[in-house]
């Protein structure tokens, strides 16, 4: 690479009502975290497809025709980028490593947005990677591009798992365990159930739980669980590795 690096270093407002706010205005203020949320990803949205533009142009002009070592998207050719679009995006939620150890909560209700995006890049109607979105001195940019591997395991799930707009899903990441999850809510109101994805089943040894049929899809009917069957998984590798940084 000669100038930029591809991937960049990786790097979520609340609205005050006054008192005397009219009746409509203070139902409007009821339905806020949903209305910024969804805002915020229409913002992180346009953001993402502003930089993937740029990304391609600066790519396809610096490295025509050629491949470079540790590319961070799944294509053969620089070129078959053109062909490729941003998709969908989801938040990323993280759970506070001292909640886990110290088990103080279900982990469902202690997920928290980080303030990060995520947006799955497609190409021919295939994930090929993944840019991430974060606010920055209050403008919303492109700050990595990479899981390759990933995006295939994330679109394989949420497409089985999720409804018409994945309202039902979420991202949660375990930064500490380096373990990811798809959250699954109910539609009759039963505690949501987990998909673990990859980097779950191999860093909190799930892989045994789900069907060796070979893709997520395939493992996706049988793949959900309850918290509390990886709960204590998931507390001995996040203190194993709050120890290893000590």
């Amino acid at each position: 690479m000669h100038a930029k690096p591809i991937v960049q270093a990786l790097l979520f407002s609340a609205a005050v009502l006054a008192m005397s706010a009219p009746l409509h205005a203070q139902s409007n203020a009821a339905r806020t975290p949903q209305l910024l949320q969804q805002s915020e990803g229409n913002d992180a949205s346009a953001a993402a497809a502003r930089g993937f533009t740029e990304f391609v142009q600066s790519q396809m002009q610096a490295h025509a025709g050629t491949l470079p070592d540790g590319f961070p998207l799944d294509v053969a050719d620089v070129q078959d980028l053109k062909d490729a679009r941003i998709a969908y995006g989801f938040p990323v939620y993280t759970v506070d490593p001292k909640d886990i150890v110290a088990g103080r909560g279900d982990f469902s209700a202690m997920a928290k947005p980080t303030g990060v995006w995520r947006f799955l890049i497609s190409r021919d109607n295939r994930p090929i990677g993944l840019a991430t979105v974060e606010k920055l001195n209050g403008t919303w940019q492109t700050i990595a591009y990479g899981g390759a591997g990933l995006s295939k395991d994330v679109d394989a799930l949420m497409q089985f798992h999720g409804n018409a707009d994945h309202s039902n899903l979420r991202f949660i990441r375990v930064f500490q365990a380096q373990s990811d999850f798809l959250e699954v809510a109910s539609a009759n109101g039963a505690a949501p159930r987990f998909a673990p994805l990859q980097s779950a089943r191999e860093s909190l040894l799930l892989q045994q739980r789900a069907k060796k049929t070979g893709s997520a899809a395939d493992n996706a009917a049988n793949g959900l669980m309850d918290a509390s069957q990886f709960a204590e998984s998931l507390r001995a590798a996040v203190k194993a590795n709050i120890a290893n940084f000590r």
